[in-house]
């Protein structure tokens, strides 16, 4: 199926409410916040720039968005200072372009900001939508691979190659616009492991980390996301979170970083 990207929407089916959970004031002042970066985020998608989208095509309604939810890190791939004040939980679908789209133009400047300062730590945990995106599952089970034989800093290496590759496909540049869905196969994902300096043939054939793939799904759906990306930003620490369904700019993550650095 190709998903093309219009505008910033994307036509792709996602279903599910999530129920508000009363919290401190901290936490109604950051839902306050939240509302303003969501009016803002339809305004942007309003526009023909594409800046930002959620793969549902639809911004999340602000009389649904809830304030918190619970999520946790369980033992996923920890990019950035693993003591960093602040956490930011993506579940993410790998053959989805606005996952791809959040890598290109919103991780760099938290990373840059936030993650290479020792202030925030990104924790990548895998939501594959397989019907709409076939090659999510073997992707997340392939990174998990590479993760068994070189840690997290072989995950994130081989986690950016995997989107550099669907630019490439996408668009003809590492660094290129994203506009759909990008097909590959097994055997691609083979490859470029390799181009990173791991074999992952055997382990990817064997479906050893299918079970670590669904578990991330099924705690996706405990935290309430239903698309990708989904984020869940926390102090480190705590088991409940502020969500953020989207691949919102940078500046909607800044606002509530910020907020909660300073709570």
């Amino acid at each position: 199926m190709e998903e093309k990207m219009k505008g910033g929407n994307m036509e792709e089916e996602n279903t599910g409410t999530i129920t508000i959970k009363k919290s401190d004031f901290w936490k109604y002042s950051t839902l306050f916040l939240l509302l303003v970066v969501v009016v803002g985020g339809f305004m942007i998608m309003k526009g023909n720039d594409g800046t930002t989208g959620t793969v549902t095509g639809n911004v999340v309604d602000a009389g649904t968005q809830p304030g918190v939810v619970k999520a946790s890190l369980d033992d996923d791939a920890v990019l950035g200072n693993k003591n960093a004040p602040i956490t930011i939980i993506e579940f993410s679908d790998y053959q989805c372009p606005f996952c791809r789209k959040f890598w290109t133009e919103t991780l760099p400047q938290l990373k840059t900001t936030y993650i290479d300062t020792g202030k925030v730590k990104l924790v990548f945990r895998d939501l594959p939508l397989a019907s709409l995106h076939p090659m999510a599952q073997a992707s997340a089970e392939a990174a998990e691979c590479v993760k068994e034989k070189g840690g997290d800093a072989a995950y994130f290496k081989f986690h950016d190659k995997i989107f550099e590759e669907q630019n490439i496909i996408d668009s003809g540049s590492k660094t290129g616009p994203v506009t759909k869905t990008a097909t590959y196969t097994n055997d691609d994902l083979k490859k470029w492991a390799k181009a990173v300096g791991y074999d992952v043939s055997s382990c990817l054939d064997s479906g050893k980390y299918k079970s670590e793939v669904a578990k991330d799904s099924t705690d996706a759906g405990a935290a309430g996301i239903q698309g990708t990306p989904g984020f869940v930003i926390m102090k480190s620490g705590d088991k409940e979170g502020i969500p953020l369904a989207g691949a919102y700019p940078f500046s909607a993550f800044q606002q509530i970083i910020e907020q909660q650095l300073s709570a």
